[in-house]
């Protein structure tokens, strides 16, 4: 069965995809390819970029090896054995063909402001180490998206990656040293809550880790 691009009103899956290592391409040269591009080898992907031309930070890109470039114009070809593609031309008609292509084949495409030729969106996020909060409109207002997206930021500031590091370690020796299922679902349930999101808030991390710890150790006993 083909990826068909949906119409607007679709409930949408939200997913966050692992892409380290996986072919990705970007068609399309300019700055908001560059966007895409930087945002991609943020997340380990291998980038492939079809363009005539190139922003000078792409091009400084391709210098250092982080990223495939072919200059000239999209072909079907360039599809072969890639896994996600944006479509970030200045023209339409070859943005919408490249999407046809990617139904034809399985692939995941994102046109670049025309959702309709779109089987995936990317969210507004905010990201804080391993914490990520995604926001999507489902493409109906990116704008709104991005509002929300600052809000978020404003209640959940950089303390927060250093929270879900640590909670992963406490997790880990939890699952090290609590045999009990039931016990150690209990454990780290009571970890997390208002007081201590209050603490982080306001980078008292010290107390924070000590009201973790305490909460570790009595529910061991």
């Amino acid at each position: 069965m083909n990826i068909k691009a949906k119409p607007l009103a679709t409930k949408l899956y939200p997913l966050f995809l692992n892409l380290a290592g996986q072919n990705c391409l970007v068609v399309g040269g300019g700055t908001v390819a560059e966007r895409k591009v930087l945002t991609l080898l943020d997340y380990d992907a291998r980038v492939n970029i079809v363009a005539s031309e190139v922003t000078s930070n792409l091009s400084e890109l391709v210098k250092n090896g982080r990223l495939n470039f072919r200059q000239g114009t999209y072909r079907p070809a360039d599809l072969t054995g890639v896994k996600l593609v944006i479509a970030a031309t200045n023209q339409k008609e070859v943005n919408r063909q490249i999407a046809k292509d990617c139904f034809k084949n399985n692939i995941l495409v994102n046109v670049v402001d025309d959702p309709e030729y779109s089987n995936f969106f990317v969210p507004a996020v905010v990201k804080r180490g391993f914490l990520q909060i995604a926001v999507s409109t489902s493409g109906k207002s990116p704008f709104l998206a991005k509002k929300i997206k600052e809000e978020l930021e404003t209640l959940y500031g950089p303390a927060f990656g250093w929270l879900v590091s640590f909670l992963g370690e406490v997790r880990q020796k939890a699952i090290n040293e609590v045999a009990d299922p039931g016990q150690r679902q209990s454990i780290l349930t009571r970890l997390v809550d208002l007081k201590l999101l209050q603490l982080v808030r306001e980078e008292k991390l010290g107390e924070a880790k000590e009201r973790l710890t305490h909460v570790y150790r009595n529910g061991r006993d």
